[in-house]
């Protein structure tokens, strides 16, 4: 303000008005004489001018003179007061290459040579103006300032004017990720620090919405606090910078993302892995992103996912080894890892070494006194041990065992060095305790077995032979008497007679046979006084014991007390035999009958039988309405005995057969009587035995069968659903067509010319099941029928072509034979000197006549016609004999020898 602007305006209104025209009139003429005074002008006009820092810049500076062909020294000055030069000359240097003259900073230094760039600022005259510019590439806070523009105007006047130049700094993000990831439960900052001059604003908005300091979110300077990160918070936020002074706005879209630690949700605290086998672990962990695992041995620090035999699953957590060993024994770390952070765990290996047995040996101890048998073993943990019979699931307990309390199992353990041993202790032991033990030694890795032998000697002991019966001879024959001493170890025997040593005697009709633990004595009895008691003593290291075994002299079998008729047929009686009183050791091996018409006087011509003392006593083949005389006696080994037990007895005429007898068991039983069940729904297999004939042969069986039901305990049959069949050489018949789960009555007749038989009946059931009705089988070839007739089709093939070839070419088998028939008696007689070229096989001599042919099967039975013969008596009177045997179904007759003791009937 000038000097009237500088007056002081008193309180008077007029004189202000006054006062402040003048003034506006002064200003007036000031502006109207400078339009004519020479001055420079910069452009922009404006006498601040506010950059941002990186950005260019131009400023013009251009002389308003009456006379521009008089100025002259145009230039700029920086905000050093340093000239300003313009921009470098480049030479050419060559074709390929320029190189800048050297050019000054803004502070008016000179710049390195050869740049091969622009200089910071320089000057540039405007083409078609007179105007100075003044180009600033890249606005540094450095060039902050003021810049003069001076020139001189008609040689004597300096013109000079000037600009201030400002900057400020743009917004830029120097730390606002565009992901970011908090950790959930955790405060977090959203990261957002923005650099800018002047200082700018922060606000924040997530999804549109401007975000207010509050409980959870806090709007700081370097970003935004959320508290207490929740997945919730994951979303799109967007930070926002404004400078109000340069109105500059700028936003940052940041992708907030929310993870979570790492933590380990199983691991157990101790592993177990066997020896020599697989194994695998499991670390799991949780946690986002999905965590990273590893496992780390402490004890060397190594990450075994690059260990030989190891494999690690960095996803899963699973651990494999392929081969355990001991040097796998030790502390593992889990480490699970993420963006969010690292946490580890440890576990223990241990290593399972499979139990191996290292000691166990047989033991030998006396009766009734102890015996230990011992087991020691190896294994990680230290193996149990225990013990069982062999043969025998059954462990002993450790400690005194329940059932015996002479057996007691101790156990020893040492983990340290993985070691166990275990005893069976038997008390009082006794001869059952004798035999082998096995040794199991039992760990988590597995199971060792091993077999031991425990041997209780004793005495000689004769408790098996006392009840043995006597031993037998008769005329003369010699004898064996064995002795036959338990014990251990073994025993020497020494035979004693009449209280003297036999061996001593020097009878030849005793010879003794070895001397322990078994002897025979072979005694000759020639005279009665060999049938005695013979003494035997087993003498071994821990005692002495003896038996007397007696010799005495068979008999043949007293008389038959009594024999009874049983069931009486046409041509059978069946007996009831009362035995003679038997010997020990001497039993009977048979009973024989001799029978004969009674109107034949002549026991001599007598018909005989002989059984097995276990079967039935049947005579068969007799006439019917007949009367007989029978005798019976029985034998053993010695002989037949006397003949007792005369008795006669007539048979009955000839009638109608007896009743057959079904061969079938109930297996289910009704309240009156028994029900045979059929193991079928639809069909059912009958079976009888042959009846007695009484006098005429059997020609067919009956079978009639009905269905039916029972009401009121009372049978009804549907008598039009009644079938009946005859059957005719068979004593079986199948029942077909029938219907499930429905009862049949059963009749069973046999008949003969005579007649029929009393029916036997038989209540059936069938199973339950569909009623199938079994159609007949078309009848198929056999496999070996079909290769019959292919080889026959094959053979007619070959002689039909063979015949072709004989009639059209005189080839062939045919076409030789009928050369070889048509040749001359010379040919032949040529040939038969000098043979026909074929081998004959001719049989060896036999070293031994062969045998008569030996036909299979059971001799038939002896029909009543074959017995004209009578049997023999000692007096040689009887001329025939025959026995009778019993298999339990079948009955076979053979004459000979009666035999007795292995006979059966």
């Amino acid at each position: 303000m000038g000097p009237i602007g500088k007056l002081k305006l008193g309180q008077n209104p007029m004189a202000t008005a006054t006062i402040a025209a003048v003034v506006i009139l002064m200003n007036f003429i000031v502006i109207a004489s400078a339009a004519d005074v020479p001055k420079l002008e910069i452009f922009p006009s404006q006498k601040v001018q506010r950059k941002a820092v990186g950005q260019a810049m131009i400023l013009t500076c251009r002389p308003n003179v009456p006379s521009p062909n008089l100025v002259a020294d145009l230039q700029w000055k920086d905000n050093m007061n340093n000239t300003i030069l313009p921009k470098p000359i480049v030479k050419q240097m060559s074709n390929m290459h320029q190189i800048y003259q050297p050019v000054y900073d803004s502070k008016g230094h000179r710049i390195r040579e050869n740049t091969g760039r622009n200089p910071p600022m320089f000057t540039e005259y405007m083409t078609g103006t007179e105007s100075l510019a003044l180009i600033i590439n890249h606005l540094s806070v450095e060039m902050e300032g003021k810049y003069y523009c001076t020139a001189s105007y008609a040689t004597n006047e300096i013109l000079e004017t000037s600009v201030t130049v400002k900057t400020y700094v743009g917004i830029t993000w120097t730390n606002a990720p565009e992901n970011q990831n908090p950790i959930l439960g955790e405060d977090y900052v959203v990261r957002c620090e923005v650099k800018a001059d002047p200082n700018p604003t922060i606000d924040w908005l997530r999804d549109g919405d401007q975000i207010r300091t509050g409980e959870k979110y806090v709007v700081e300077t370097n970003g935004l606090l959320i508290r207490n990160v929740q997945e919730s918070d994951d979303g799109i936020y967007t930070c926002r910078a404004a400078v109000l002074e340069t109105g500059e706005l700028v936003e940052r879209t940041i992708r907030v993302e929310v993870y979570s630690r790492p933590a380990i949700t199983y691991l157990p605290t101790t592993l177990e892995a066997t020896e020599g086998k697989p194994f695998s672990a499991n670390c799991t962990a949780t946690g986002k992103p999905v965590p990273e695992i590893f496992w780390i041995k402490d004890a060397t620090q190594q990450n075994v996912a690059t260990a030989d035999r190891f494999q690690v699953n960095p996803l899963t957590g699973v651990l494999n080894i392929n081969s355990v060993t001991q040097d796998d024994y030790g502390t593992y770390t889990c480490i699970a890892k993420n963006d969010a952070g690292v946490v580890d765990q440890k576990t223990k290996l241990n290593v399972l070494i499979t139990p191996s047995i290292h000691f166990l040996y047989n033991v030998t101890g006396d009766s009734q006194k102890e015996i230990a048998l011992t087991c020691r073993a190896k294994g990680r943990p230290a193996p149990e041990i225990t013990f069982s019979r062999w043969g025998s699931d059954d462990e002993y307990a450790a400690g005194v065992q329940v059932d015996d309390e002479r057996i007691t199992l101790e156990q020893h353990f040492d983990e340290e060095k993985g070691e166990s041993s275990g005893t069976l202790r038997i008390a009082r032991a006794q001869r059952s305790d004798d035999g082998l033990y096995q040794c199991k030694a039992r760990n988590t890795g597995g199971t060792a077995y091993a077999t031991g032998h425990i041997t209780v000697q004793f005495p000689p002991d004769f408790s098996h032979m006392k009840d043995l019966p006597p031993v037998f001879s008769w005329e003369e024959r010699k004898v064996n008497l064995t002795c036959l001493a338990m014990s251990i170890p073994n025993a020497t025997i020494e035979w004693r007679w009449n209280g003297k040593p036999l061996k001593d005697l020097n009878d030849k009709n005793l010879q003794i046979v070895g001397t322990g633990p078994r002897s025979d004595l072979i005694v000759h009895p020639v005279a009665r006084q060999y049938y005695s008691v013979y003494k035997c003593v087993a003498t071994n290291i821990l005692g002495t014991s003896q038996i007397d075994i007696q010799l005495k002299e068979a008999r043949v079998p007293e008389p038959v007390p009594a024999a009874e008729p049983k069931q009486l047929t046409a041509t059978s009686i069946t007996f009831d035999i009362r035995s003679p009183p038997v010997e020990f050791g001497m039993p009977i091996t048979a009973f024989t009958v001799q029978y004969k018409e009674a109107i034949n006087p002549d026991w001599s011509t007598a018909m005989n039988r002989s059984w097995s003392p276990d079967s039935p006593y049947i005579v068969e083949g007799l006439k019917p309405q007949t009367m007989y005389h029978f005798r019976f006696a029985a034998r053993n080994q010695v002989g037949l005995g006397m003949w007792g037990v005369n008795t006669q007895q007539s048979t009955p005429k000839r009638s109608a057969p007896e009743e057959p007898k079904p061969l079938h068991s109930p297996v289910q039983n009704d309240i009156e009587e028994p029900v045979v069940v059929s193991p079928y729904s639809d069909h059912f297999e009958l079976r009888w035995s042959v009846p007695a004939d009484n006098g005429e042969p059997i020609d067919f069986y009956q079978v009639k069968y009905c269905p039916g039901v029972k009401m009121a305990g009372t049978w009804h049959e549907l008598e039009n659903q009644c079938q009946s069949v005859e059957v005719a050489d068979s004593t079986s018949y199948e029942m077909s067509r029938l219907a499930g789960n429905t009862y049949y009555r059963i009749e069973l007749r046999a008949h003969n010319i005579i007649g029929f038989s009393s029916p036997a009946s038989v209540i059936m059931k069938t199973t339950r099941g569909i009623d199938v009705i079994q159609m007949a089988e078309r009848q198929v070839l056999s496999s070996a029928s079909i290769v019959g007739i292919a080889v026959g089709g094959v053979l007619l093939l070959l002689f039909i072509v063979d015949l072709l070839c004989c009639v059209t070419i005189n080839m062939g088998v045919m076409a030789s034979m009928c050369r070889r028939t048509k040749r001359s008696p010379s040919e032949i007689d040529e040939e038969a000197k000098l043979g026909s070229g074929q081998l004959v096989k001719e049989p060896p001599p036999s070293p031994l006549p062969l045998p008569p042919p030996v036909k299979l099967g059971g001799s038939p039975m002896v029909s009543p016609s074959d017995e004209k013969q009578p049997l023999q008596t000692p007096t040689e009177s009887i001329k025939q004999n025959s026995t009778v045997e019993f298999d339990g179904k079948f009955v076979h007759s053979r004459s000979g020898e009666i035999i007795g003791k292995n006979s059966a009937v």
